[in-house]
């Protein structure tokens, strides 16, 4: 009993490691309150313009709208996360979506809400998401300190966000059925209070702004160049737009797929984005359990390929209960993928590249979204939403097999550099130099 009592403390310790970095656990601790506010209000977006103007097409104008500055502002804001303190940008784009969400909410208010004022801030929102994403991400390197800790901590956010996820939109559902949209915009501009309190307790050594005399768009060249180069940034960044092309941008139909092919309403909306979320958190806390990144990249066609599958049978699914299962089986395989690729592009990379890397990543992530919703909308209006899904689900499925014929060669580049940085053991390596799979994980 007591043994295993031991191995049960000494799993949870692996599974939390990151949290013995004073930062991390405020960060965590901020994020994770201000992430259900961001998902309240992400549910009640859409529905609210669904309810205003009754238009699939409108939905996806709507998401184009607050994802669309990222395809444009990205690759910029990259560059200067690698010459600004990435300290204060995260400061300054919490306050400004705090901003964003408090107007909101006093538009609602005034009884006078319109579709274009909903357009307008969720593009100011987008412009501020295509600043806070590279430099979050290339920040968490320095909450954890510690490299061989960056992959666990990464793991630990996405079931921050997908913890959230779970929890958020069922909240949401509740409050809009009760209370209408407006509460959810003020509890979301609330939320932002908790993060931008947890930044500004951290302990952050300033860092001096690298200072180069290179121009901004040559920076941007040499950050594309060096991904187009370097196979695994290349091929991992390419599933990622193509999923988020085809298969992500299903969230922005999935309120005329409730209420016309389900037949439910505001309570089903929630549930079901709630049960996405549950995968996907299930799926973070098995890649936080992992004591190390080797092998790692075999997680990402692999779930291309699950969260392909679960699109596909979603899109024929008419019961609510079948629904809420398979979206578990859709999150779990778009956060596997999402998370897996976020590990391996911030293990692999070149520091002084990070934040140009990080931003190509939000490029395809989240740029792509943009695209992937009006074309969404567009579909739903002519085709139906159910068969709009259906051919996302086909794309991402055929995405992940194409990676994973792309394995040897990704295998091939990344073994050495996991020799340089220690994951991997000399004596170990050079055991499995020639093995078809790198299943073994370095001992500790």
């Amino acid at each position: 009993m007591e043994i295993v009592e031991k191995k049960y403390f000494a799993g949870v310790r692996t599974v939390f490691r990151s949290f013995r970095y004073r930062n991390y656990r405020l960060f965590f601790g901020g994020q994770s309150i201000s992430l259900i506010g961001t998902w309240i209000q992400r549910i009640a977006t859409p529905w609210l313009v669904y309810d205003l103007t009754g238009s699939a097409l409108l939905l996806g104008v709507v998401g184009f709208a607050g994802q669309i500055p990222t395809f444009f502002i990205a690759p910029f804001a990259g560059v200067l996360t690698d010459r600004l303190n990435k300290y204060h940008i995260m400061i300054a784009t919490q306050m400004a979506a705090m901003t964003q969400a408090m107007v909101l909410a006093l538009i609602y208010f005034s009884g006078d809400i319109r579709i274009w004022h909903i357009i307008l801030l969720n593009t100011i929102l987008g412009c501020v998401n295509a600043f806070d994403t590279p430099a979050r991400q290339s920040f968490m390197i320095e909450m954890v300190e510690k490299r061989e800790d960056l992959s666990n901590a990464i793991a630990l956010n996405s079931s921050m966000v997908n913890g959230a996820k779970l929890l958020g939109p069922s909240i949401a559902g509740m409050l809009i059925a009760l209370t209408g949209e407006g509460v959810c915009f003020l509890i979301n501009g609330v939320s932002y209070i908790f993060v931008i309190t947890s930044l500004l307790l951290m302990r952050v050594t300033p860092g001096k702004p690298a200072r180069r005399n290179t121009s901004i768009l040559r920076e941007m060249k040499e950050g594309v160049t060096y991904a187009l180069e370097f196979a695994p940034v290349k091929y991992i960044i390419a599933l990622l737009a193509l999923v988020s092309l085809m298969g992500t941008s299903y969230t922005v139909i999935m309120p005329v797929m409730v209420k016309e092919v389900l037949g439910g309403g505001p309570n089903t909306f929630g549930f079901l984005m709630g049960a996405s979320g549950m995968g996907a958190l299930a799926g973070a806390l098995y890649l936080a359990s992992r004591q190390s990144v080797v092998g790692l990249f075999k997680f990402i066609p692999v779930a291309a390929v699950l969260f392909g599958a679960g699109l596909i049978a979603l899109s024929f699914s008419r019961f609510i209960p079948l629904s809420l299962v398979l979206m578990i089986f859709v999150g779990l395989g778009n956060m596997l993928q999402m998370a897996s690729s976020n590990t391996l592009l911030q293990t692999i990379i070149d520091d002084d590249k990070r934040g140009r890397i990080m931003s190509l990543y939000a490029l395809a992530f989240m740029g792509t979204l943009p695209f992937g919703s009006i074309l969404a909308g567009s579909m739903a209006r002519l085709f139906g939403p159910d068969s709009t899904i259906l051919l996302g689900g086909i794309t991402c499925l055929a995405g992940g097999l194409f990676f994973a014929r792309k394995l040897p060669e990704i295998r091939k580049i990344i073994h050495p550099i996991y020799i340089r940085l220690g994951f991997i053991p000399g004596e170990v390596a050079t055991g499995i130099e020639s093995a078809t799979e790198l299943a073994a994980e370095p001992k500790e």
